[in-house]
């Protein structure tokens, strides 16, 4: 088992600035903005032999009694319960404060391993400026910058030393063989993306709260389902460009993009009380453009009329006709309703999106399409088609080669498209089809 240490302390202390040099990522948001982590980020690093797992946690707020701060100071006692080793992050230029008095109470009370840390704590060589900390009854406070990374392997190797961890000789490497299915749940904000990973978890995993922009980064829980590994990134809500106004928010707009290009699979889920908007057609398209697979999910279907889902049934067919071969779900989150045909959809998706197509099976089924109909004349050419091979996975690429290929119209690829996609059950995800034109080498010759 991985060693979890957890990052604690009041907002804008560096946190997630230490979590990204840890990880050696970017996975967390960073900006110079007070409350910006919501929920509980987990990551993996690694120094020497040793792997571990970090999760970056929001801020303790003073005011944690109700609404979404109440929300993020459960999430953090979540994450602290987690943890093997808890590192309490202060503030050295910012000295102690009476909300660090609080937490530091919180942590004695609780018993875990604890490891003071005062960040930002660049050209501070002497230490006299960090006595204060020692007030708090935490034992050595260690004087670091996350932002420069000095004196961060120092961290790790004493939050690991607290351990007494054993000498790694298997299992360094995990399970290679085996890779998660990285599905990321997209759509606009509000439409429940936290709400359905919370119920898949059973438990309350993510921040949800009725609230549009609650969720800021693009978050991955590890899960698994009757033996498949699946990791599972819940996306902030895509809003119109005139709508983000924060910084924060254009920071969460880029991080969504991010988690669809890295995902497997997507699942875009719509909000049925309010119908397919433009913004929904937005992400579609994006998702589209990215060749990820991707399962349509309507949620809160069961608060709407008959009228209302005849309406949006016409808008899905109107709006989002390029997504056809998407397979469609009518869920609730709250209420668990549909879930299970909707975890068949994702499986069959990522299967299509990673489908081997060997050379001569696409050749014979290139050769019958041919045989049925041929691509239509241009002028004194009409295009050969001679063999067809993979050209890729997720998404699918077959590579067709011939000559004149460049006569081919695209009502003739869709054709094709077609076809290929009934030979090997091709759901859920987007098919491309490249042309290559054989060239004459001596042509430039005299």
């Amino acid at each position: 088992m991985k060693p979890v240490i957890a990052l604690v302390g009041r907002p804008n202390v560096g946190k997630s600035t230490l979590f990204n040099r840890l990880t050696k990522s970017r996975d967390a948001i960073v900006a110079d903005f007070a409350g910006l982590t919501r929920d509980r980020h987990y990551g993996q690093g690694r120094q020497g032999k040793h792997e571990y797992i970090v999760i970056d946690t929001g801020g303790f707020e003073p005011d944690a009694s109700r609404g979404i701060f109440k929300e993020m100071a459960k999430q953090t006692q979540q994450a602290v319960a987690e943890a093997d080793v808890v590192v309490f992050v202060l503030d050295a230029r910012a000295g102690l404060s009476g909300q660090d008095h609080e937490i530091g109470n919180y942590l004695r009370r609780l018993g875990k391993p604890t490891l003071l840390i005062a960040n930002k704590a660049e050209g501070m060589k002497d230490g006299l400026q960090l006595s204060e900390f020692y007030e708090l009854g935490l034992g050595e406070v260690m004087p670091v910058s996350a932002a420069h990374g000095q004196g961060v392997r120092s961290v790790v190797d004493a939050a690991l030393g607290l351990l007494n961890l054993p000498e790694v000789e298997e299992e360094v490497f995990g399970d290679e063989d085996q890779k998660p299915v990285r599905l990321a749940v997209a759509g606009r904000p509000n439409a429940g993306k936290s709400t359905l990973i919370n119920t898949w978890l059973g438990e309350e995993r993510l921040v949800a709260f009725d609230m549009p922009g609650t969720t800021r980064d693009a978050i991955t829980v590890p899960f698994e389902r009757n033996g498949q590994k699946f990791e599972l990134i819940d996306t902030a809500g895509l809003r119109r460009k005139g709508k983000v106004f924060e910084a924060i928010e254009k920071f969460s707009v880029v991080k969504t993009l991010q988690a669809i290009e890295g995902a497997n699979v997507v699942l875009l889920l719509i909000d049925a009380t309010q119908g397919v908007t433009d913004q929904d057609a937005h992400i579609a398209g994006y998702i589209l453009e990215s060749g990820r697979s991707v399962v349509l999910a309507i949620n809160k279907w069961d608060a709407v009329d008959d009228y209302q889902r005849q309406m949006l049934e016409r808008s899905i067919e109107t709006r989002l006709s390029f997504l056809k071969f998407a397979p469609l779900h009518f869920i609730s989150a709250q209420k668990r309703q549909g879930l299970e045909p909707l975890w068949k959809s994702i499986i069959q998706a990522h299967r299509a999106a990673t489908c081997k197509m060997p050379t001569p099976v696409l050749t014979r089924i290139l050769l019958e399409a041919l045989q049925y109909q041929t691509p239509k004349k241009v002028g004194a050419y009409r295009p050969k088609m001679r063999y067809a091979h993979q050209g890729g996975m997720n998404p699918p690429i077959i590579v067709i080669h011939g000559n004149s290929l460049e006569h081919v119209t695209d009502a003739y690829k869709r054709f094709l498209e077609g076809r290929f996609r009934k030979e090997f059950n091709l759901v859920g995800t987007p098919l491309r089809i490249d042309l290559k034109t054989s060239h004459n080498p001596y042509a430039d010759k005299d």
